[in-house]
């Protein structure tokens, strides 16, 4: 047996150390929930009726309370291609539930929003604050206690972080995440990039570009490029929440079919009564660190230095920016996938996939076996690779080496040999760098600040020759509080392209960059953030910044102790947003999670 890495011993028992008291709250809180025991035999007879009035043939079953009753929260919608074939999902979970005697109900849907539709308009300052609308549908949709279980349906980006903070709250439940599944490979990555940067620079126009973006996302599914909603199922995986192996089998397939009916078979063997596995108590300290761990060497998206401590503090658990950093310099960078690697996930999958990370992570030490999941006895049992024999489900080892050395490799010889998500520091404040998106070179700019209030400031700028030089770009005012913190996306290409000119360009923001962050060096998420005071507000156009991800280090070289912060721009209105002032100003920092509920909670 191997022994655990020392950074990540540390690392695990400072986080427990830290979190003894709400944790401490947290499993205390799920017990008085777990002694009420089957909620369901103390609802009223009207309230009771209510609830299964439209059961149809499971009306007697429900009524008799002799048997799991399924909630099944939803995220379907036909508009996010990832969720689409969710559709199908609730009749067939039904159909699963009878053949081991249990009953499924749809309990509620959420909102599932696409920030690939919303990405640079206004849409998309909903996008992290959906997050809480989630959470908070999710909590709705268990509240009727008609439930002894969940099967949770959510893939994408603030889907599956929402489910969880309002699942973990109804965690003397045993739960399952079920997912669908990433779209069939379509353009190569690489030539869609090059046909954005085409069009950022005015050498193609918009039918070019939409007949490549369609090309692209081109069917039911999930995106098949490596940002934040495939990062989401493989920390998912790596906390033991699905069905081995469940992440990347595409929709459509009977494989995928089988998977969804072991989900809820094996979901009616773990409630109370039977192999009890609450999600709480699945969700502690080692797993958080482990969807750390796995986030890191896959290259995934930093949109879950955000998510992360947010789902975390659901459960209780107190992690940090400096948990992930050091977490980081331990955690080898196994895996290269679009846009850090030329192949996407379903590549991914066929080198290895998610069955050989967890694998190799375990081995080298780097991984906790001995946590609570679903499924197994361990988290060792997860690592495997679901296949069909004839029409049966099994599982099989993955493969002993990689199938596609470019794209996954073992710890001893990894891509890089840290995880590349560095925290970095100083008068500026507290932000994100991933540097394993980024070539080595670049890991140091120094350069004049260009100062902007939002990116369409900046493409302006970029469009009329102004940044064709050495520059750091500012973009403030795009901190949780200001607007909600959308992604920066349609920043990629234009710095892309400057970059590509052989300028030395970095960003430096208090909003969020694209999940999956591409090569141009980014300071991302920091904190404090510019409203409020946050020394963003204070910098000014010429000012020298420094950003090293070699040293960790954010600064200014200006004297800011005299200066006034900036004036923010007023708050928006339209497309809704003003509906969402109050999760606006009650949201706390990035490094907390960005989060207005948890923190209206006290969590």
């Amino acid at each position: 047996m191997t022994s655990l890495n020392p950074t990540l011993s540390r690392v695990t028992d400072r986080i427990m150390e830290r979190s003894r008291e709400t944790r401490r709250r947290y499993l205390e809180l799920i017990a008085r929930e777990g002694e009420k025991g089957v909620s369901r035999g103390t609802l009223g007879c009207a309230n009771l009726a209510h609830g299964f009035a439209a059961s149809g043939d499971d009306k007697p079953v429900i009524r008799s309370g002799s048997a799991m009753n399924i909630g099944i929260v939803t995220a379907y919608n036909d508009m996010l291609s990832a969720h689409q074939p969710y559709g199908r999902y609730p009749e067939q979970i039904k159909l699963f539930a009878r053949e081991v005697g249990a009953t499924a109900q749809v309990a509620g849907g959420v909102p599932a929003m696409c920030d690939g539709v919303t990405q640079g308009f206004d849409g998309m300052e909903l996008s992290l604050l959906s997050r809480d609308v989630i959470a908070m549908s999710t909590a709705v949709a268990l509240s009727h206690a008609m439930f002894e279980g969940a099967l949770l349906l959510g893939i994408c980006d603030k889907i599956v972080p929402g489910l969880m903070i309002g699942a973990l709250r109804f965690g003397h439940l045993p739960m399952i995440l079920v997912p669908a599944g990433p779209m069939p490979s379509g353009l190569a990555n690489k030539e869609k990039q090059r046909i954005r940067q085409l069009y950022a620079e005015g050498k193609v126009g918009r039918d070019e570009l939409l007949e490549s973006e369609s090309a692209s996302y081109h069917g039911a599914g999930t995106c098949t490029f490596y940002g934040t909603a495939n990062s989401n199922q493989m920390m998912m995986e790596a906390m033991g929440l699905h069905m081995p192996g469940s992440a990347f089998i595409n929709p459509g397939t009977k494989l995928r079919q089988e998977l969804t009916r072991a989900a809820t078979h094996r979901l009616s063997e773990i409630g109370q009564g039977g192999d009890y596995r609450p999600l709480g108590l699945c969700v502690d300290e080692k797993a958080i660190i482990n969807a750390a761990v796995s986030l890191l060497a896959t290259g995934g998206s930093t949109n879950h230095a955000i998510h992360l401590p947010a789902m975390a503090r659901a459960a209780g658990v107190q992690i940090d920016w400096q948990d992930l950093d050091e977490l980081s310099s331990a955690v080898p960078l196994i895996a290269r996938v679009y846009p850090n690697g030329a192949g996407d996930v379903n590549h991914f999958q066929a080198a290895g996939g998610i069955g050989f990370v967890l694998r190799e992570l375990i081995d080298a030490g780097l991984m906790h076996d001995d946590i609570l999941t679903v499924a197994g006895k361990s988290l060792r049992d997860h690592a495997k690779e679901p296949v069909l024999d004839g029409d049966t489900l099994v599982y099989r080892d993955p493969p002993a080496q990689s199938a596609d050395d470019t794209m996954l490799r073992p710890p001893s010889a990894p891509f890089l040999p840290d995880g590349g998500m560095r925290l970095v520091t100083g008068n500026l404040g507290r932000a994100i760098f991933k540097t394993s998106a980024v070539d080595k070179e670049r890991w140091t700019i120094e350069a004049p600040a260009r100062v902007f209030e939002d990116q369409a400031q900046v493409q302006a700028a970029f469009k009329a020759g102004e940044l064709d030089k050495d520059v750091v770009v500012v973009v403030r005012f795009q901190g949780p509080r200001a607007n909600g913190m959308p992604e920066l996306h349609k920043l990629t290409p234009p710095l892309g392209v400057l970059q590509d000119k052989g300028f030395k360009v970095a960003l430096v923001t208090d909003g969020r960059m694209w999940g999956a962050s591409g090569k141009v060096p980014a300071a991302i998420h920091c904190t404090p953030e510019a409203l409020g005071g946050g020394p963003l507000a204070l910098v000014q156009d010429g000012d020298v910044i420094r950003l090293c991800g070699h040293g960790g280090v954010l600064e200014v070289l200006a004297d800011l102790s005299t200066r006034t912060p900036a004036a923010p721009p007023p708050p928006a209105e339209g497309m809704g947003r003003e509906l969402f002032a109050f999760m606006r100003a009650g949201a706390d920092g990035a490094e907390r999670g960005a989060c207005a509920m948890l923190a209206g909670a006290g969590l």
